[in-house]
């Protein structure tokens, strides 16, 4: 997994790419909140490429929140890296703040979660803590950033204004399998806002989850509304939801559900925002 195949990409995304290891250069031991996904697993590998694997660290948190299968993924993902892994237990689910659904929970998870990577960095002599970031993010709405910048967490690839599409293509160019990874946020990003989230409702996400993927469905998101699971799709596969519901519908109802639909529009990351009004609940 050497960088010299960035060759082959073109010379302004080679140029952000120089930027990003420069910057990886001037922090020194690196701490990655590491998640599995695409954005974590690129830069906890140019961060090895780049600094060595005695100075850089990933740590995953572990929590219902994640699913058992990305779990698995992380510790193969840090494996093929040559990463030292770590597995921490984080606690969101016992801050109401969190627990209780708002607007702005994503800021509780990462204050949790960024507060035991960086007191975990600081036992083990890392510098800095970095989260995986990119440019795409600061036109959304992420809450989980502000926490960050408050905590003093980098984010190199946004820094060097890497976008989702320039880490894929870095990423295939590396031979990381994550390089086309369906984006996979959260199981707590699956259940309305002002609903509470509780762990027995993040398994069934979960397990309702599995039921499309081990179908072939590999972008797919189940929104729990309570009694009803809200299947999102990409559209072209809308059509085959439809012929398999004699087998999805029966096993989303074991898991708890009264209700199965598809949702006609299709998959979008970040569809429960759609109910916020235009003006955000203001963050911490």
């Amino acid at each position: 997994m050497k960088t010299d195949c960035f060759e082959q990409l073109d010379g302004a995304l080679r140029q952000r790419l120089a930027a990003c290891r420069d910057r990886l250069r001037s922090i020194g031991r690196l701490a990655v909140a590491f998640s599995a996904g695409v954005d974590s697993t690129f830069l906890l590998a140019l961060a090895v490429e780049t600094l060595g694997s005695e100075n850089v660290l990933a740590v995953m948190g572990i929590s219902p929140s994640l699913a058992a299968r990305e779990r698995a993924s992380g510790a193969e993902l840090a494996r093929k890296i040559g990463a030292e892994l770590v597995e921490i237990d984080t606690c969101e689910l016992d801050d109401p703040n969190y627990a209780s659904n708002p607007t702005n929970r994503c800021f509780y998870c990462k204050q949790d979660l960024l507060t035991r990577v960086a007191e975990l960095a600081r036992q083990r002599g890392y510098d800095t803590v970095a989260t995986g970031a990119n440019a795409d993010d600061t036109g959304d709405f992420r809450p989980g950033l502000q926490a960050g910048k408050q905590l003093g967490a980098v984010c190199p690839l946004m820094e060097a204004g890497l976008t989702k599409d320039d880490i894929r293509a870095a990423s295939r160019a590396m031979d990381l399998p994550t390089w086309d990874k369906p984006a996979m946020a959260c199981l707590a990003s699956r259940i309305p806002y002002g609903q509470p989230i509780t762990a027995e409702r993040l398994a069934r996400v979960e397990q309702a989850e599995y039921v499309l993927k081990d179908l072939g469905f590999a972008t797919c998101r189940v929104r729990d509304h309570d009694t009803v699971a809200r299947i999102e799709v990409p559209p072209d596969d809308v059509p085959r939801i439809a012929e398999l519901g004699d087998r999805i519908a029966p096993a989303l109802k074991r898991l708890g559900y009264t209700y199965v639909t598809v949702d006609l529009q299709g998959f979008r990351s970040g569809s429960m925002n759609e109910t916020l009004a235009s003006t955000k609940t203001s963050q911490p």
